[in-house]
């Protein structure tokens, strides 16, 4: 039961990183485009692949501390669903340009994110 609610936890504290960093990129870019998702997104494909390297080739984390911030900070950052519904609705406002725009970078961006993280933990961790 320890665990769950740790995972509680991380996951509330992502939530609100993503309503943080979501309402500063409107904030900073405009309404036009989903910037926020997008950060969103691209920030927590690197420090996904980051965290999962460091603590799966590292005895630097806990399963327990491990779990809480992928499973729990990082489920709750990631926004998905999120991507998912804002590029539907540029398609069905007849947006195909930006949709297209929306799936490409975000689907390129987070993987790259993700190799980068991945190879930020081999520096930090070996391997």
């Amino acid at each position: 039961m320890g665990r769950f609610l740790w995972i509680c936890l991380g996951g509330a504290l992502g939530t609100g990183a993503r309503y943080l960093l979501s309402g500063w990129m409107m904030w900073l870019a405009g309404p036009g485009f989903p910037y926020g998702t997008l950060a969103v997104n691209v920030i927590g494909s690197f420090l996904l692949g980051l965290l999962m390297h460091v603590s799966l080739s590292t005895d630097a984390f806990s399963p327990t501390l491990r779990l809480t911030l992928t499973t729990g900070v990082m489920g709750g950052f990631t926004t998905y669903s999120a991507f998912n519904y804002e590029t539907l609705q540029l398609v069905q406002e007849g947006s195909w340009p930006l949709a297209a725009a929306n799936l490409g970078i975000t689907v390129v961006s987070c993987l790259a994110a993700g190799l980068l993280g991945v190879f930020a933990g081999r520096v930090l961790a070996g391997g």
